[in-house]
């Protein structure tokens, strides 16, 4: 299995290398389009800020590589958020495989951003094969994807968002599944699996 993390000015990469490793399946770190290209899966992690993000995805031309690939490829977080069309943060024009817009949680009763522990339910994917509806899994986030055709799982927190997407090969969860304990392990498995 070559598995392949994309690596940009985006943390987050350490936590997700130790999660495959636990299941025990290495992973190559690269921003070199060819190494990309060429892997089984791929995973487009992602902490950080939408546009510096996009800026250097264009700057090393992964944001054309991204939106061509064929294999199955799992954005978390940030990368999740990247590869919809728009958000809110910045301003930013984003990679547009999924339909959707990133918004800001416009709160001033809830804790913005989301952080810590949420359910997911409305599981509609073989992403969460043996994973029940209602299991708790990790956030950090102040911005959301909308609901739609895509939505593989929902999450509530101020509204009902999107917290995993689905288009032909891509798949993103809002959440963290690196963080999220046994059923983010499941998650990893299963996408390792598809």
């Amino acid at each position: 299995m070559n598995l392949v993390v994309v690596k940009y000015n985006a943390g987050n990469i350490t936590s997700v290398d130790f999660a495959f490793k636990r299941i025990g399946i290495d992973v190559t770190i690269t921003d070199d389009p060819e190494k990309i290209r060429s892997a089984d899966k791929i995973i487009f992690p992602g902490v950080g800020e939408a546009s510096s993000a996009m800026s250097y995805l264009k700057e090393k031309n992964l944001d054309k590589v991204i939106k061509e690939l064929k294999q199955p490829v799992l954005g978390i977080c940030l990368g999740m958020q990247l590869m919809c069309e728009f958000s809110e943060e910045g301003e930013t024009e984003c990679l547009g495989i999924f339909n959707k817009k990133v918004k800001h949680f416009g709160s001033k009763e809830l804790k913005v951003p989301q952080i810590g522990w949420n359910n997911i339910f409305d599981l509609k994917s073989p992403l969460f094969k043996g994973v029940q509806e209602d299991s708790f899994v990790y956030f950090v986030h102040g911005y959301y994807a909308e609901l739609g055709e895509n939505t593989i799982a929902t999450t509530d927190y101020i509204l009902k968002y999107s917290s995993a997407l689905k288009k032909n090969n891509f798949y993103g969860t809002q959440f963290h599944p690196e963080k999220s304990g046994s059923v983010g392990e499941q998650i990893l498995k299963n996408f390792i699996n598809l």
